[in-house]
């Protein structure tokens, strides 16, 4: 398991948030953006991040406007480790 990447997600509520969101359905950063009430900007940034990271990805990369992102498989087993692992509520490790 991948604890700087579980770190780096669960160390911002816009990336956790972002990355829950897509793994229910694909969203524009518009969409996020008003769902989240976080400035564009912000959304877009993390948005770029969480691409670099190989979290999710775009599926209209060629376009400029009403971009989709969908939630990649790595993304949906990082976020059900992040589930198992952790307390998402603290940030802090489950004890057994």
């Amino acid at each position: 398991m991948d604890w700087d990447l579980i770190s780096f997600i669960t160390s911002s509520k816009i990336r956790f948030k972002l990355l829950t969101l897509l793994n229910k359905q694909k969203r524009t950063p518009t969409s996020l953006s008003k769902t989240l009430e976080v400035h564009i900007s912000a959304v877009s940034r993390t948005l770029t991040e969480l691409v670099e990271k190989e979290l999710i990805h775009c599926l209209t990369d060629k376009r400029t406007k009403f971009k989709y992102y969908e939630i990649s498989d790595k993304g949906k087993n990082l976020l059900k480790k992040i589930h198992e692992e952790t307390d998402t509520t603290s940030g802090d490790v489950k004890t057994p």
